[in-house]
């Protein structure tokens, strides 16, 4: 009995240290992908790229070519991480191997590599960029249009999060129902739901690009950031038209549910049944 609650208790502290870890990974994310790039032009001090070197000697230089081949190896780190312990085989491996602790050490693992990537990118200051906003009044207002873009985006991102079952993709959830003895959360849902999360475990693919692409500058390693991220972001999700199906009908089961405080109390009575799918 001890030696059970001990084990529990276990769970819970590695799952919540885990949390926190991906939390503030998070956070150290969003200055790295967003508001860093953006900060140098509402500043003035924009040391991105040099216009003045012709394109030509900037992809002979050797300093412009090593920085572009650590951060592809970089990206490659990440991309190789995130996709080989997706693979199912692989997931079985490691189901078997540490339980409740699957998703929370794929998370853990994931945000390792994202801290890895982000504390040693190299950034290309050497070459011209692809596009600058620099001439009044645009190089001011058009950085704070991006940031307030930017925010808009990550709040977005924030709430489809929340409403994607955050606990069930950051391993807490799958704790909390071991401990309880009610097995894996997926096995709760329902099989469109279960189907979905299968083909679809990244629902933030369009403020993501915008958040990419939407910049004052693009250097020639942002470039290369947002086009290997964007490209594997289109290629990992595997979505088919019963998915869609799915989603539709969900969206619309919601909407009933919104609506039906307009159609008076009266009615309440009689309504017995939950619209949603569980």
């Amino acid at each position: 009995m001890a030696s059970g609650t001990v084990r529990r208790w276990a769970l819970v502290a590695v799952s919540l240290l885990n949390f926190a870890f991906v939390f503030i990974s998070g956070a150290d994310f969003i200055r790295f992908i967003s508001f860093r790039a953006i900060y140098h032009n509402i500043t003035g001090d924009t040391t991105l790229c040099q216009d003045s070197i012709p394109w030509s000697v900037a992809l002979r230089d050797s300093s412009v070519l090593g920085s572009l081949a650590a951060d592809l190896g970089l990206l490659a780190l990440f991309i190789t991480q995130h996709s080989v312990l997706a693979w199912a085989p692989v997931k079985k491996a490691l189901q078997s191997g540490l339980g409740a602790l699957n998703r929370t050490a794929y998370c853990f693992s994931t945000v390792v590599a994202l801290q890895i990537l982000m504390r040693y990118w190299q950034p290309v200051t050497d070459a011209p960029c692809l596009w600058s906003v620099r001439h009044a009044p645009w190089s001011v207002w058009f950085p704070l249009l991006c940031f307030s873009l930017h925010f808009l985006c990550w709040a977005i991102i924030c709430s489809i999060l929340m409403i994607f079952d955050y606990p069930e993709l950051l391993g807490l959830k799958q704790v909390y129902y071991e401990c309880l003895g009610l097995g894996d959360p997926l096995s709760h849902k329902s099989p469109g739901a279960q189907r979905l999360l299968s083909h679809f475990r990244h629902p933030v693919c369009l403020e993501l690009g915008v958040v990419l692409w939407l910049l004052p500058a693009l250097s020639l390693d942002r470039l290369l950031l947002a086009g290997t991220l964007s490209s594997y972001l289109a290629l990992a999700h595997s979505l088919d038209k019963q998915d869609l199906a799915y989603l539709c009908v969900q969206l619309n089961s919601k909407l009933q549910v919104f609506a039906e405080p307009h159609h008076g109390s009266t009615n309440t009575s009689t309504n017995t049944s939950d619209p949603k799918e569980k």
